[in-house]
């Protein structure tokens, strides 16, 4: 084993345990609450594991795919109904897109791109927020990741074996989150350009030959992708007003399209270095997605790459760079559309890729201030590409150590601790639910749910309950008619507590 791949295992195995550390880290506390939304998916989880009716599809709380539900149902199966048995499965799948990130980079450039990219999604405050709450979008860079990476490895190798495991993880994606289907159009673009450089670059037998390999691989892809998706696309077929349950956020259902559609993608673009989301369930209230050090690095990335793709003496690297580009202005097509933006959970699909950019600046910068030594004899090049001045090495470690702890201070420190943060989360409901379980069961217990907009309504219910009730109704195991009886827990609307005969000594809690 060489010298640099044993650096390159040491260093692969320190990124996968600061993404460890970073999702899993106090989980049962951070974040704080349980929110409604987290809580609907438990619901989903706890009555599919109750009647064994896994659906691909729950339509209850403006619909959710049903991938990421099932895998929180085996999690609360195997761990028990705590709100870090919800949120563990987004940390699972965290870790793994910062090591399906990893081998993505290293398939594309090197292991030393491959490394920066890693570590900066693994301590990325974006990527960690959305990898400990139970939110499916969670799912989509995953996807995304292990997708290309197979697609990559068979576009170079011609193996179809990697093209139909590019499919599988492609049909998956529309499993996990509603801005995942726009997704196929990048594989689409990356097809035309590889096609473009093979006609252009290869001579006429090896353009034949490669031309063929390549329709080979897309034609099992498209298939595999087809058949692992048509169950989904039977359902939505059958029920079309699940394609845009909410479309009252569309710009394109504002007064003035035009003016809302360019202030949402001035917005969205803005988001990275300037104001980011204001929700404080995905951020730091209008705090950059990318903080000032990252953000920097992503700027010197994206423009050394654009760059290289405008510059004709790169033709041979146009699919290469086709496609990051096509993947960042695709992926960011849900936020530009939304009149939400900027929204980090819509675009969360463009995460890898600025990622990618992110650590192509670093490593530009690194190589601009002498990381390298350039030389013409053909055995000293062999040695500059192999050894490093230790002490560039040490001020790069030092600089992703203060990285690290930045992002760290961030989240864990800054967002985490402040009572807002509580608030997004509903950490009030959390208390309710608490207080209800410290009682004896034989105690009446009454809550009164002031009705939203949404609501929901399980199969065994006898009436519609508001989804802020989802929290407490977890939290409590009183899912099930059966279970809210034996607990002498009763859901009230405000309405229905004047019909109501509440009971002697009952304990009467309120959720706004």
């Amino acid at each position: 084993m060489h010298k640099s791949s044993r650096w390159e295992i040491l260093v692969f195995v320190l990124i996968i345990a600061t993404a460890v550390f970073f999702r899993f880290y106090n989980l049962g506390d951070t974040p704080p609450g349980l929110y409604p939304d987290e809580a609907m998916n438990g619901i989903n989880a706890l009555a599919a594991n109750d009647t064994g009716g896994y659906q691909i599809f729950y339509p209850e709380n403006n619909g959710r795919e049903g991938l990421f539900i099932g895998m929180q149902a085996l999690s609360l199966k195997m761990f028990g109904i705590h709100p870090w048995a919800l949120r563990g499965v987004s940390a699972v799948i965290g870790v793994l897109t910062v090591i399906g990130l990893y081998m993505l980079a290293k398939e594309l450039f090197d292991w030393r791109i491959a490394a920066l990219s890693s570590f900066a999604m693994a301590v990325s405050f974006w990527h960690v927020n959305f990898s400990r709450i139970g939110f499916r979008a969670i799912m989509v860079p995953f996807i995304l990741v292990y997708a290309f990476h197979f697609l990559w490895k068979g576009i170079k190798s011609s193996r179809l074996a990697y093209f139909f495991w590019a499919g599988v993880f492609g049909g998956l994606g529309f499993y996990t989150y509603t801005s995942y289907r726009i997704a196929p159009l990048i594989a689409i673009i990356l097809f035309a350009a590889y096609w473009r450089y093979l006609k252009n670059d290869f001579g006429h037998s090896k353009y034949e030959h490669a031309r063929n390999q390549l329709l080979r691989g897309f034609a099992l892809l498209m298939l595999t992708a087809f058949f692992v998706a048509l169950p989904m696309g039977i359902y939505l077929f059958q029920n079309p007003e699940l394609l845009n349950n909410q479309p009252s956020l569309s710009v394109f259902n504002q007064p003035d399209p035009l003016s809302a559609l360019g202030q949402s993608v001035g917005r969205t673009l803005a988001m990275f270095n300037f104001t980011g989301d204001w929700n404080a369930r995905h951020n730091i209230p209008g705090a950059p997605m990318l903080p000032w050090p990252i953000g920097i690095f992503f700027i010197i990335g994206f423009i050394k790459e654009l760059g290289h793709w405008l510059e004709r003496r790169h033709r041979h690297f146009s699919p290469l760079h086709t496609f990051l580009f096509a993947w960042f202005i695709i992926m960011l097509l849900p936020g530009f559309l939304s009149t939400q933006a900027p929204h980090a959970l819509r675009t969360i699909g463009v995460l890898p890729v600025v990622m990618l950019f992110t650590g192509r600046g670093v490593w530009w910068l690194f190589k601009a201030i002498g990381a390298w030594r350039d030389t013409t004899h053909p055995a000293e090049q062999y040695h500059a590409r192999h050894t490093t001045d230790p002490a560039l090495i040490l001020a790069m470690v030092l600089l992703l150590l203060a990285l690290g702890s930045y992002e760290y201070n961030r989240y864990f420190k800054v967002w985490a601790k402040d009572a807002e943060t509580a608030g997004a989360f509903n950490q009030n409901y959390v208390d309710i639910a608490q207080q209800i379980n410290a009682l004896p069961t034989s105690v009446p217990k009454y809550v009164i749910v002031k009705a939203p907009t949404v609501t929901f309504r399980l199969p065994d219910q006898d009436k519609e309950l508001p989804v802020s009730a989802a929290t407490v109704m977890f939290l409590t195991d009183t899912v099930s008619q059966e279970k809210r009886a034996a607990k002498h827990v009763v859901y009230l609307s405000p309405e229905q507590v004047f019909d109501a005969r509440i009971a002697r000594g009952a304990k009467i809690f309120r959720i706004e």
